[in-house]
């Protein structure tokens, strides 16, 4: 067989941990004895990524391998997913829970690009594992077909009771606060207004970007101190971080309470990177921290369906939540990893731990904060638009008392049912990458209230 290869990453990540991973798929994709065709080297760009696409058209492959070294939108998998009928496989990579930076994150680019393969009817077939002398049969069984990501579609709506229909009526009429569009490739993102209106009652205003830039240089810099005051309560190092960046990051929250108390909003979905970076100089990230804590959810990467799930999961459980990536799935150990830059809300962290402030590990721009989530009963929910169909999928766990797996906030959870079937339940649902959770069972609210809100359910 003559197979196509596609090895997609990001400079942003660790380039060379990266490049080390590929060193190994591509030894164990020579010992299968198939002709390998395409890069050998990482692709960054849509313009090297397309080349590359070209090239292998050209060559008449039979099979495209997709090599998911770190982190990448879903870009490029669409556009090969489109470029060939041949079949279509990913093949992602693991990395170890050290406590560090999140080095490649590729799981997160797998669970991008089967959200829209999932959008564009593209089968495909895909691989989670290391590249080591275990992977053989593994990949054996994904070149000729035997790990297809089928499709997971939700079952019947649910019966609502008195709970679910006053969850329902509770949420209509919230205001949505989009800031700026959500990115390229980011299609677990997107969303359509009227569609999201007719479902939940729910409206979105769209704003730009500079909008909260503008309305956060302008915040009052008593409002920015009593800001900085509180800061320093809550963690011991908040001196150690750029004073310059600091300050702009505060007054992005200050900016978000105006554009809330002035627009009469309920929840916020932001584009968060690059331009609160590239333009701004400094992070959301600590900021939505403090909204989340004080019941103001905000999403990030513009992501209005994350809000909305938001707000549902908080008017059932009456407690913040936190918009999170999963990261990481061990079979082995059956734990998965949640993550996120560094915005969980500060009563999620473990009591044991004392939270502290920090930079984001690409952009190098405070304010994030870091913590392990502590342990206890979690509940996992989205509304989700997979396979473009409208559904709720939900999940329940135990976050365990482990250490944080990575930079940021994260936590360590075992899934109620097998981690390996949550795995393959995801990735054939389709699911989008972002997941709202909280801590208790909230499972018979949220079903009662998925029948009010007329949404098939899904348990994954």
């Amino acid at each position: 067989m003559k197979l196509g290869l596609l090895p997609l990453g990001r400079p942003t990540f660790d380039v060379p941990f990266a490049e080390s991973k590929l060193d190994a798929m591509l030894s164990a994709l020579e010992a299968t004895g198939h002709e390998l065709v395409g890069s050998r080297t990482l692709l960054f760009d849509e313009e090297t990524t397309r080349a590359a696409i070209d090239a292998l058209v050209e060559a008449s492959v039979d099979q495209v391998l997709i090599l998911q070294l770190t982190f990448t939108d879903a870009s490029m998998a669409v556009a090969a997913a489109s470029a060939f009928t041949q079949p279509l496989a990913i093949w992602a990579v693991p990395e170890p829970r050290l406590g560090g930076r999140l080095r490649l994150n590729a799981f997160c680019g797998l669970n991008l690009a089967a959200h829209a393969l999932g959008l564009n009817g593209r089968a495909f077939s895909w691989l989670y594992a290391e590249p080591d002398e275990n992977v053989h049969s593994q990949l054996e069984d994904l070149l000729a077909g035997k790990r297809s990501a089928g499709r997971l579609d939700a079952g019947s709506v649910p019966a609502a009771d008195d709970e679910g229909r006053a969850t329902a009526d509770a949420i209509r009429g919230r205001r949505i606060a989009r800031i700026g569009a959500h990115p390229a490739g980011f299609d677990t993102c997107a969303y359509d207004a009227d569609k999201l209106n007719q479902l939940a009652g729910v409206e979105v205003s769209a704003m730009e970007l500079e909008t909260l830039f503008d309305t956060a240089g302008k915040a009052d810099a008593g409002e920015v101190a009593k800001l900085r005051t509180a800061l320093d309560a809550q963690v011991p190092n908040a001196d150690e971080v750029d004073a310059d960046q600091l300050d702009r990051s505060l007054r992005l929250k200050l900016g978000l309470e105006d554009i809330r108390n002035s627009g009469q909003f309920d929840a916020f979905a932001i584009r968060c990177w690059p331009e609160t970076f590239t333009e701004y100089g400094g992070a959301v990230c600590g900021p939505v921290s403090m909204m989340g804590e004080a019941k103001v959810p905000c999403a990030c990467e513009a992501d209005v369906y994350g809000a909305l799930t938001q707000l549902l999961l908080q008017q059932v459980s009456q407690a913040p939540v936190f918009l999170t990536d999963l990261v990481d799935v061990d079979e082995a150990d059956g734990t998965a990893v949640v993550w996120h830059c560094g915005q969980a809300p500060l009563s999620m962290c473990a009591s044991n731990d004392q939270p502290t402030a920090t930079i984001h590990t690409n952009r190098k721009q405070p304010l994030l904060y870091q913590f392990p989530l502590k342990p206890g009963p979690v509940t996992l929910v989205r509304v989700s638009q997979s396979f473009n169909e409208p559904k709720l999928v939900l999940s329940f766990g135990e976050m365990l008392a482990r250490p944080a797996a990575f930079t940021g906030t994260s936590g360590v959870l075992r899934f109620e049912r097998p981690a390996d079937d949550v795995l393959q339940d995801l990735i054939a649902s389709g699911l989008e990458h972002h997941m709202a959770l909280t801590y208790g069972d909230h499972r018979a609210a949220l079903r009662s209230a998925a029948g009010a809100l007329d949404l098939p359910l899904l348990e994954i």
